[in-house]
């Protein structure tokens, strides 16, 4: 497949559906209050924001896990996606696409690893991992680098980590460190 034709990650209104999501995930990691109980896993997420529609050649659907549509079909109703996001959190599993336009899939995937197919195995050379990462985040690291893809937004269910991914670079806040100088405690 060929880059895209448009430059999605300098695209203004695809910043802001990157910065909601990233938002929304930093929301539901801050809301949690069982990060420091031992033996207790924490909501997780796992986003993508994809510039195509054939997802499909690179992704395999999760079975019945689904992101509630009829309550959350986009990311630009702040409240609607926080509380979709907290409940599919804690009740399902895969990535969640969401397109170049804010608009997201009911379906939740699997997004396969690079290198599976030649034409990919060129890109797993560019993933760096850190030690810090677990599945998820190895997942959006390395679908991040995918040409279709513009961002991935993680949270980790250990952690209450919060990631960005974009080209294979991480941009991660631990929990504490999400919300900076404005964060109340």
């Amino acid at each position: 497949m060929s880059d895209l034709a448009i430059e999605y990650g300098d695209h203004e209104r695809v910043r802001e559906v990157v910065d909601r999501l990233t938002y929304c995930v930093e929301h539901v990691s801050v809301s949690f209050d069982g990060w420091e109980e031992p033996h207790v896993k924490g909501p997780g997420l796992y986003f993508a924001v994809i510039g195509d529609s054939d997802y499909g050649t690179y992704a395999d659907a999760m079975g019945d896990n689904c992101w509630p549509r009829d309550t959350a079909p986009a990311v630009f109703d702040g409240d609607a996606l926080a509380a979709a996001a907290e409940s599919v959190s804690v009740a399902q599993d895969g990535g969640v696409v969401v397109a170049v336009d804010g608009e997201i899939e009911s379906q939740m995937v699997r997004f396969r690893d690079l290198g599976t197919r030649d034409e990919e195995a060129d890109l797993v050379d560019d993933v760096s991992y850190e030690p810090w990462m677990g599945s998820r985040h190895m997942s959006a690291i390395e679908t991040s680098i995918r040409p279709e893809v513009v961002a991935t937004v993680t949270l980790s269910e250990e952690t209450g980590r919060v990631s960005v991914f974009r080209d294979g670079e991480a941009n991660s806040m631990r929990r504490e460190e999400i919300g900076g100088r404005w964060r109340g405690e």
